[in-house]
């Protein structure tokens, strides 16, 4: 049953939307600045030790996945009590701060302080998304989210290449310029943004609600809730396959060089920016976001299977705009979750599902990883085919439990 909302009160300005797309897109870019670098750093800290490097840089990945995993329904939580507006500050001068702290950090304690405090600042994407939420009629939400996976793939394209490229003047300069690409966009905060969730919507802060498992609670609370979010898992699950595997993949299988897996993912990412950023709030208006998230699941799967098999670049070039047609089902799905829910649990529901992202980081690059290294010989594409599956699943999943939508 889809619980009746009134419209959005008011109707914030256009430059603060504006700013929430820019505050996910300056996140990410920052993130993906650091990259190229940030391995190098420790490299450097370990005496040119490769092996140990590896093994720091798996630790810090799996805290920060696991700040991630405690902290986005906590924040969630707190922008459903005192507004989204704190929190959304509070990420982009923390990261700010953040990334001052890493760029002077002396050893490999500071660092590893320095990407907890990053998962922690950056759990607030969550609030984000509730505040799209807020301000956006229910039936226009999905193309809403879709601009805010558009702004990830801005990040995740530019970040790379413009850290590789401050990384070459100097290893640290990737993240002063992080650092002041999040203050300088906290202090036009202060100025532009405003509240979306009005006084009267908020709910108390209660930390049995504010935790991983009270988070995912609301998941059973409510009718198709829990089939939803399940879709949403597998989806972040099969996504795992291509940062774990991509690159070892592609030098095995096809002798790439570096600056053609690079050329290759960025292409990628162009093609999901595109569907993300225009194709998802056109194809909902047309057909309905049952309809787009099955199309866009179906693709996906596709996409997987093509490179699974692809004996050739060309053929796994040709798998790329399949691939991003998938970039329909996430906001979809976000968009018919968003609509079960209260004005006052958009930041918890938000914060929910940013924990099942955290537990499939946890869970999909090692598990992908695994599946690559055992099976390289006989079935190289592997991990990209066990990716295929989970996405069936959730396809099977997604025409179940939207029946009747």
């Amino acid at each position: 049953m889809i619980i009746p909302e009134p419209a959005p009160t008011g109707t914030p300005r256009r430059a603060a939307v504006a700013f929430i797309f820019i505050t996910v897109m300056l996140d990410m870019l920052a993130m993906g600045m650091i990259i190229p670098v940030l391995p190098k750093i420790v490299l450097g800290m370990v005496a040119d030790d490769t092996a140990h490097a590896a093994r720091i840089f798996g630790i810090f990945g799996t805290a920060w996945a696991l700040m991630q995993l405690i902290f986005s329904p906590v924040l969630g939580a707190l922008s459903d009590r005192f507004g989204r507006r704190p929190v959304v500050l509070f990420s982009n001068f923390g990261l700010g701060l953040d990334y001052v702290l890493m760029a002077l950090a002396p050893g490999l304690g500071w660092l590893f302080a320095g990407r907890v405090i990053s998962g922690i600042t950056a759990a607030s994407v969550a609030t984000a998304s509730a505040y799209i939420a807020d301000v956006t009629a229910p039936e226009k939400r999905a193309g809403a989210f879709g601009m805010l996976g558009a702004a990830f793939g801005v990040g995740f394209v530019m970040g790379p290449a413009v850290g590789g490229l401050l990384g070459a003047i100097d290893l640290r300069l990737p993240f002063w310029v992080a650092a002041g690409l999040s203050l300088a966009n906290g202090c036009y905060g202060l100025f532009i943004l405003p509240e979306s969730l009005p006084v009267d919507k908020r709910a108390p802060f209660r930390w049995r609600r504010a935790n991983p498992l009270g988070a995912l609670a609301l998941l059973r609370s409510r009718s198709r809730l829990l089939g939803l979010s399940s879709i949403s898992f597998l989806g972040n699950l099969a996504h795992h396959a291509l940062p774990s595997t991509m690159v070892l993949y592609a030098s095995y299988r096809y002798g790439w060089s570096e600056k053609a897996v690079g050329l290759t993912l960025a292409a990628m990412g162009v093609c999901m920016m595109a569907v993300q950023g225009g194709l998802v709030r056109v194809a909902v208006a047309r057909f309905g976001e049952r309809r787009t998230l099955i199309t866009g699941l179906v693709c996906g799967i596709l996409g997987f299977i093509v490179y699974g098999v692809a004996a050739t670049e060309v053929w796994f070039w040709a798998g790329i705009p399949l691939m991003a047609l998938w970039g329909l089902a996430g906001p979809s799905v976000q968009g018919l979750m968003s609509r079960r829910v209260d004005a006052d649990e958009q930041g918890r529901l938000q914060g929910a599902l940013s924990s099942l992202t955290g537990i499939a980081g946890l869970i999909g690059p090692g598990l992908f990883t695994v599946i690559f290294s055992v099976l390289i010989g006989p079935l190289p594409g592997a991990a990209f085919l066990l990716a295929a599956l989970f996405l069936a699943g959730a396809a099977m999943v997604a025409a179940r439990v939207t029946r009747g939508l």
